[in-house]
């Protein structure tokens, strides 16, 4: 079964975590009396780059900004599809200065950006699945940036609506497994309103389903590279679901992370030329 599944190498883009800390509060992870272990969120870091390189994908990095302790979220900064780039405009004005450095990186690389705006972040609630975007809102990204989103790309894009304040963006509470037209995702019914529920139901009848307790864990904010799963090491139920389908995960320990509300996925930008 898992020589069934064949990976697509992926061009990512990361920000070292040199000013990494949780020195304000603008999700319920974030407690500014727990300090971040710099020496050992570098060292997470640097695993999660040396994993993806080791399965065979392309790792870009842009420097980070001193006074900028949340732009290691790369995924948080811009969503690429078929060479344009949609920025971001943050719900938080603390992290609204990270945009910038993402975009000029972007254009320099030959990238059609737009700044949205209305409130988007990125990544982290646009998620690209093959034939559509899908789109979470709730807590950050609103519904404006959605139709902006379909109206920049032309491709159609699907609201989802998202409920529990500790799953506040989509990249926290879905992932997608494959994203060849007919793909499939991962996710957590909890997270998602009744209606938003249904909607999954229906585009993904075979979908890895995950329970809310593994989501906190942040087995949904993982990368796949439609057969290897970056995930961390404590989703341990979901990565056996995963391989019984036929993936191979790939545990990561990027737990400092954590501490900010964010792992794997949050920290990782994919560049779609």
């Amino acid at each position: 079964m898992p020589d069934s599944r064949v990976p697509r190498p992926r061009r990512f883009l990361l920000c070292e975590p040199r000013h990494f800390a949780v020195s304000y509060s603008i999700n319920p992870w974030m407690r500014t009396d727990r300090p971040v272990d710099p020496v050992r969120a570098l060292d997470q870091w640097q695993a999660l780059v040396d994993a993806y390189r080791a399965h065979g994908h392309t790792v870009d990095t842009v420097p980070p900004v001193a006074g900028l302790p949340d732009m290691v979220f790369a995924a948080n900064a811009a969503v690429t599809v078929a060479g344009r780039a949609l920025g971001s405009l943050f719900k938080a004005p603390e992290r609204r200065p990270e945009s910038l450095p993402y975009e000029a990186w972007l254009k320099a690389e030959g990238f059609e950006v737009h700044r949205p705006e209305a409130v988007c972040e990125g990544e982290g609630d646009l998620v690209p699945a093959g034939r559509w975007i899908l789109a979470g809102t709730g807590f950050r990204t609103v519904p404006a940036a959605h139709r902006e989103a379909q109206e920049f790309f032309g491709v159609p894009v699907i609201s989802l609506t998202l409920v529990d304040p500790y799953l506040y963006h989509l990249d926290t509470a879905l992932f997608v497994l494959d994203d060849a037209d007919g793909g499939n995702v991962a996710y957590c019914p909890d997270a998602f309103s009744p209606g938003s529920r249904e909607v999954l139901a229906r585009l993904y009848p075979d979908a890895v389903l995950a329970t809310r307790e593994e989501a906190l864990a942040f087995g949904l904010n993982a990368v796949s590279d439609g057969r290897h799963v970056f995930l961390p090491p404590e989703a341990r139920a979901l990565a056996a679901r995963l391989a019984e389908r036929g993936y191979v995960p790939v545990p990561v320990d990027l737990s400092e992370f954590h501490k900010a509300g964010g792992s794997i996925k949050c920290c990782t930008q994919e560049i779609r030329s």
